[in-house]
């Protein structure tokens, strides 16, 4: 294996593209803030004006703040697309409650001594606002924006799942590569950003209320400012590609793709929830997808023969701690009842079922198995637990679905699943520390992510289906004390996609023509 990098050497190595990611994280943090204040500090003084109003204001801000980010995200794409309009879409509305609660909190405060004082010497409402309410308000009003900003640092580490970048990229990256170095380049970060911008906040806070008048003033300034850190995607129209992070950070992904095809093309990081549809919608031309995955029928798109073999086999096969097979060896007979059951169009059709028909993958696993003649009724036992998990996306729910039923329906073992637990990294985690049993893995993500044998090495094994499975099989069991059990039959490898007709057209059908194509900077057709 080579030597290993740590973290401040793997920081320096990526620093160009850490500090670019900083700086987009950072205009979008404040793009997103300065919209808020525009609309919220206004919002805060009318309900403070009008009280019927607040309670309608500030509850529809407070469920805009309790709905997931990453549900948010889903439904702002659909009405935005992908990229940074709906990243900042949502960070506004994060920002909102406190910018608006704080606002009219502050208000609401104010003495109304001072105010009748006010009124006494004949000032008029606006300026009893200006002179008298607003700069009375004014620490808890900045201690609402305080609030807002952290929030938004960290909530803009998910813009990297809409190709808006960010530190996210780095995070997300490093969780689906278990790369803690990569984890960590992107969190440290962010979380720095966060104490730094508070801490700056907190000093504006204290100041007298003379000072803090005069200073916010200059607020809406310095919030256009560093609004413009966000560095806009170029705007000309070669071909975009769209990777997920977990894409971008390996050898037999893009940094494949530039070491042996020498490819250089324009790209965002996306996640696989969304790149299959962006591409049919033509917001990108390339994606690096899976051969197996159903949204390739759904979305007539065709994969670019893989000329140079940089993507090695994928073969899945359920992956065990030794312990189970041992304590329960009733496990592994079970589990192989579907070993070569499932061929690459096969799974596609499954996969299609799930990620287009929307149809659960527990019926799709169920007809399977039942088309099979493998399925049995549940036989309810009591004799021990066995736990599994998966991976985040409809092929690994279909699969543990299927061992779900075969371990009820042929033992007396109880089945507990735990499904979307992420990248690679999290499951084979979970696995290693007794938190699962087994979780369906890839020959190729076993061999290439979790071993990382020398290059040479991965060289002579890669053209080889058997070869690889016998070597992760065997690495896996002396030093880690798993087991590879019998492969399903497909292979779910990686590929890079285009429209079907967008390929015709440019006469691209190798990884090769789109290389010679980009060369040429010929635009696309998008």
């Amino acid at each position: 294996m080579e030597e290993q990098q740590n973290l401040w050497q793997f920081m320096v190595q990526q620093s160009d593209k850490l500090w670019q990611q900083t700086i987009t994280h950072i205009g979008l943090t404040f793009i997103a803030l300065f919209i808020a204040v525009l609309v919220g500090l206004p919002l805060g003084i009318l309900i403070a004006r009008k009280h019927k109003w607040a309670g309608v204001v500030l509850g529809f801000a407070g469920v805009l703040q309790t709905i997931p980010s990453i549900a948010l995200l889903g439904f702002l794409i659909p009405l935005f697309g992908i990229g940074a309009i709906p990243a900042i879409a949502a960070l506004f509305l994060y920002a909102l409650l406190p910018i608006i609660r704080n606002t009219y909190t502050g208000i609401k405060e104010v003495n109304s001594a001072v105010v009748d004082a006010a009124k006494g010497m004949g000032m008029t409402n606006r300026q009893i606002l200006l002179q008298v309410q607003l700069p009375l308000a004014m620490p808890v009003i900045l201690a609402g924006i305080r609030t807002a900003t952290v929030i938004n640092v960290g909530v803009a580490t998910l813009a990297a799942y809409i190709a808006a970048g960010g530190l996210g990229e780095f995070i997300f990256g490093g969780i689906a590569l278990n790369n803690t170095n990569m984890i960590l380049a992107g969190a440290i970060p962010a979380a720095l950003l966060a104490i730094l911008f508070d801490f700056l906040l907190s000093l504006v806070q204290r100041m007298n209320i003379k000072k803090l008048h005069k200073s916010f003033i200059f607020l809406p300034f310095i919030l256009l400012l560093l609004s413009s850190f966000y560095i806009i995607p170029a705007t000309d129209k070669s071909l975009l590609a769209g990777f997920e992070p977990e894409f971008m950070g390996r050898e037999d992904g893009y940094l494949g793709l530039k070491s042996k095809y020498h490819l250089s093309i324009r790209n965002v990081v996306i996640s696989d929830a969304m790149m299959y549809k962006a591409v049919y919608e033509k917001e990108l031309d390339i994606i690096g997808g899976y051969s197996t995955d159903g949204r390739l029928k759904a979305f007539d798109l065709v994969t670019l023969q893989d000329d140079k073999t940089i993507f090695p086999p994928y073969y899945a096969a359920p992956f065990v701690r030794n312990e189970v097979l041992k304590e329960y060896p009733e496990v592994a007979p079970v589990l192989n009842l579907l070993a070569g059951k499932i061929n690459d169009s096969i799974m596609t059709e499954l996969n299609y079922r799930v990620d287009y028909l929307k149809q659960l993958p527990q019926k799709v696993a169920r007809d399977f198995l039942v088309s099979k003649g493998l399925y049995k009724e549940p036989q309810n036992g009591r004799k021990g637990v066995i736990r599994l998990g998966s991976k985040v996306f409809g092929e690994q729910y279909i699969l543990i679905n299927m061992y779900r039923m075969l371990l009820e329906g042929y033992t007396a073992l109880q089945v507990e699943t735990k499904t979307g637990l992420g990248g690679t990294k999290i499951c084979f985690d979970a696995l290693l520390h007794n938190q699962i049993d087994m979780y369906p893995e890839y020959t190729g993500t076993g061999l290439l992510v979790i071993l990382q044998p020398p290059k040479e090495r991965v060289a002579q094994l890669i053209s080889n289906p058997d070869s690889v499975y016998q070597y992760v099989k065997k690495a896996f069991t002396e030093k880690y004390n798993l087991t590879w059990l019998q492969s399903i039959g497909f292979n779910n490898t990686y590929a890079l996609m285009m429209r079907r007709k967008q390929a015709g057209q440019l006469h691209i059908n190798t990884i090769s023509d789109l290389k010679r194509y980009t060369d040429g900077r010929i635009v696309s057709n998008r």
